[in-house]
């Protein structure tokens, strides 16, 4: 009973991640650590390696559940799915019929996360004002040159899952943020309240080969390079703002960012202003809690 308990709670705990992962500029991984699992998690997915395979290939299957904590591991991305399908709905409305103060709630959370994370940089130093900075370009130059659907050929979904699933074990950069910037934020989202299954399969694959291989370089970056890597996250993160800037205009196959006025002069619509304001408002203070409350807990 109380190991059923603890797992239950597990699984909660993965649903508020899963809660967070939707959300572009909400970290799965920040939940995580607020929530007292972050290692554990990661300590749990690094355990899935080749002389634990191995135990798999030899029929030892209770030595390899036990080896990689894997009543853990399926009672989180239980609660991770239950969530991810539960929300995934709501998100395609808002896309839909309320697509400017959505998109102004994300540019709030992103836009804060970002100087979150920045403040994770003890010094500044050429390296760091370099990574920054390419972080920066690199973003804005896939926003601004990238059309605002990419391809929807399986490869690319494999892909976008494989890169996406890593942002879960990276507090401060969710997975949501870089399926905004692959343009594939809208398209996974149907997939899931559509039940498309082939194309969830598809994204399933890539997202377990990349969080079986890209993590262990992402965590090794992050132990060689740290400053370097955060700045670089952050750069990201920053040049994305163009890509959920609320105010588009479709230039060809191109969303190019307008000012209010002009969107609702080529529109005819409502540019929302106010509400656009109280939204990315209430996105700052939400990664604003959220960093409070994550000092709190390390007695910052």
């Amino acid at each position: 009973m109380k190991n059923f308990l603890r797992y239950l709670t597990v699984a909660f705990k993965g649903a508020c991640m899963g809660a967070a992962d939707v959300i572009p500029g909400v970290s799965g991984g920040t939940i995580a650590f607020l929530m007292g699992i972050y290692q554990e998690l990661v300590d749990s997915i690094k355990s899935i390696s080749s002389s634990n395979l191995k135990l798999l290939f030899k029929g030892r299957i209770v030595d390899f559940w036990r080896a990689v904590n894997g009543t853990f591991l399926v009672s989180l991305f239980l609660g991770i799915l239950v969530s991810v399908f539960s929300l995934a709905r709501l998100m395609k409305y808002l896309l839909e019929f309320h697509p400017i103060p959505l998109w102004s709630f994300f540019f709030g959370l992103i836009l804060a996360s970002a100087f979150v994370i920045l403040r994770q940089l003890g010094k500044w130093n050429l390296q760091n004002i370099l990574a920054l900075v390419a972080g920066v370009a690199a973003a804005a130059y896939i926003c601004l040159v990238s059309p605002s659907q990419t391809t929807e050929e399986y490869w690319f979904i494999f892909l976008s899952g494989a890169i996406a699933i890593c942002a879960m074990i990276l507090p401060g950069i969710s997975g949501s943020f870089i399926l905004l910037l692959l343009g594939k934020y809208h398209f996974v989202m149907s997939a899931v309240t559509e039940l498309n299954i082939p194309v969830l399969c598809v994204f399933g694959a890539g997202a377990v080969l990349g969080i079986l291989s890209f993590s262990h370089l992402l965590s090794w970056l992050l132990k060689r390079f740290y400053m370097a890597t955060i700045a670089l996250l952050s750069g990201f993160m920053i040049g994305s703002l163009i890509k959920v800037w609320p105010w588009k205009e479709q230039v060809s196959v191109v969303d190019h960012p307008v000012l209010p006025g002009y969107y609702e002069q080529i529109t005819g619509a409502s540019p929302q202003l106010g509400l656009a304001i109280l939204f990315a408002v209430v996105g700052v203070v939400v990664v604003l809690v959220m960093e409070w409350a994550s000092g709190k807990k390390s007695g910052k």
